[in-house]
């Protein structure tokens, strides 16, 4: 795990639903693999997004999917 991905690792953990902290780190666990083989896309990311947004408490949901805009936003 990059320095990157520990520090979004670390701040989508702050947020999770508790008891759904292993369910979420399986998904970072593939988008972090994707990322390093470079096969993380705008597309992969549609598709886990509301998966990982799932798993949020309600009250953290708007401040992820913000940085999740951003993060889509430097994808090609």
């Amino acid at each position: 795990m990059n320095p990157g991905q520990a520090m979004f690792y670390d701040f989508a953990m702050q947020r999770v639903q508790a008891g759904r902290e292993e369910e979420l780190r399986a998904v970072m666990e593939e988008s972090f693999r994707r990322q390093d083989e470079g096969t993380f896309t705008k597309e992969y990311m549609a598709q886990i997004a509301p998966k990982m947004i799932s798993l949020l408490r309600p009250e953290c949901v708007q401040e992820f999917a913000q940085a999740a805009a951003h993060m889509a936003s430097t994808l090609k």
